[in-house]
């Protein structure tokens, strides 16, 4: 019995060992998912998004249809790229890069933490801009986007002061760049400032788009595999069923971002018919959560939400019909709005638009002769959005129907003559 007994009791302290490292381990892999999340309680929202920062904007409009916690500056890991992305973006454009151009890998870049995410670059490594700009789009590879920063800048310093100084231009003023591939947690932006960068690489870049919805890409013949897109909501790993629950018809991009002080981030867009949005959220609790949250913003635009055109292009303007002119053959000339005037509006409400003002340009450039739809001011619309309670504010030019020609100098004379003995008369009125 003794020598039964024994065994037994030892099986039963091995059993008891190994459920307790079980329990452990189960402990360890939660806390690795929340990466902290519970020390970053989520903002209380309408939506119950489970977030410390986000935002919905329409792209088209740049109109917030939701917010929680907009403003407030924070880590934005790998969503720094979308600058780096950018401003890459507007050296070709500008013509001072090339889609085509061979860049020489740089000993700085191939000198990348093994920890960082990267196509493990080596020095003197020849690669194409378009090759690196997917590793960094679509594979996250901090080495890539720094290699791209030094062929745009000569230095990582001297690109960091490029980012920062087109931070300013943009109006981004929560933005502080620190880093070119968001590695560091000093680089941080607020959700706003996140969702306006990237509505500006759409309206200015909107190419991206093929290249932010690659779903994988080789990056070298000899890789064993290509790179997956990190943003599964792209069908990313199409071959992969264990993630297509994540997938949302209609996302095409943008960036996804992660690092222990930021959280698992990420920046989205998606589009169905004619109406694309834009999306941020930060600080989720793992790295599944920020496609879910991002899904449920969806979700509720969507179902929520319809474009409605409140003022039709070249509408003619109560009170604004003409505007005075000097020097031509008719004192005034007619104008009308350059474009028409949309919002988004929930779902069978009739959007009320009220005129805030306008602004004509001076007196010494509205002379004759001006050519038909020539900007002669600006009028502003107001409409209250009941989506955030805020008055939204939307302004559009004031263009010319037709040409105002400029009077002869037969004409000129008898007005100005006219003009002359008319404020004589005034100027003897006022006297009495």
């Amino acid at each position: 019995m003794k020598v039964i007994g024994r065994p037994v009791r030892w099986l039963s302290v091995i059993a008891a060992s190994l459920a307790l490292w079980l329990a452990v381990l189960s402990l360890g892999a939660t806390s690795a998912l929340a990466v902290g999340f519970d020390n970053r309680p989520s903002t209380e929202n309408s939506l119950g998004l489970e977030v410390k920062s986000a935002i919905l904007i329409e792209a088209d409009s740049g109109q917030v249809l939701f917010e929680v916690n907009p403003d407030q500056a924070l880590p934005i890991a790998s969503m720094t790229k979308l600058m780096t992305e950018y401003l890459v973006l507007k050296e070709i454009k500008n013509g001072r890069l090339t889609w085509e151009e061979i860049v020489t890998v740089d000993p700085v870049a191939a000198d990348t933490d093994p920890s960082e995410s990267q196509i493990y670059l080596a020095a003197g490594d020849q690669h194409s801009v378009r090759d690196l700009y997917i590793a960094m789009a679509v594979g996250s590879a901090n080495d890539a986007t720094k290699a791209l920063a030094i062929r745009v800048a000569g230095s990582i310093d001297a690109f960091l002061e490029k980012m920062n100084a087109t931070a300013q231009e943009l109006g981004l003023t929560s933005a502080h760049f620190t880093s070119v591939t968001g590695f560091e947690d000093t680089t941080v932006m607020s959700a706003r400032d996140v969702v306006v960068l990237s509505r500006h690489i759409l309206l200015e870049h909107p190419e991206f788009l093929e290249i932010s919805s690659l779903q994988e890409y080789k990056f070298r013949e000899r890789d064993a595999a290509p790179m997956i897109n990190f943003n599964y909501m792209l069908g990313a790993n199409k071959n992969n069923q264990f993630l297509q629950h994540l997938a949302y018809e209609g996302v095409d991009g943008m960036k996804t971002g992660f690092i222990n002080a930021a959280g698992y981030n990420f920046t989205g867009t998606v589009k169905r018919g004619d109406i694309r949005y834009i999306s941020v959220v930060m600080d989720t609790k793992n790295k599944d959560a920020r496609f879910y949250e991002t899904a449920k913003l969806y979700d509720y635009a969507f179902a929520t939400f319809e474009k409605k055109t409140v003022l039709p292009p070249k509408s003619v303007v109560e009170t604004l019909e003409t505007v005075k002119i000097k020097k031509g053959k008719k004192k005034t000339v007619p104008v009308v709005t350059d474009k028409d005037i949309t919002f988004m509006v929930k779902k069978g409400v009739e959007p009320k638009i009220e005129m805030k003002g306008y602004e004509l340009l001076p007196e010494s450039e509205l002379v004759a002769p001006i050519a038909a739809g020539t900007k002669v001011g600006t009028v502003t619309y107001t409409y209250k959005d009941d989506a955030t309670g805020k008055d939204l504010d939307y302004t559009v030019n004031l263009v010319t129907t037709e040409e105002a020609e400029k009077a002869g100098w037969f004409s000129l004379f008898f007005r100005a003559i006219g003009d002359f003995f008319s404020n004589l008369w005034n100027s003897i009125m006022d006297l009495f």
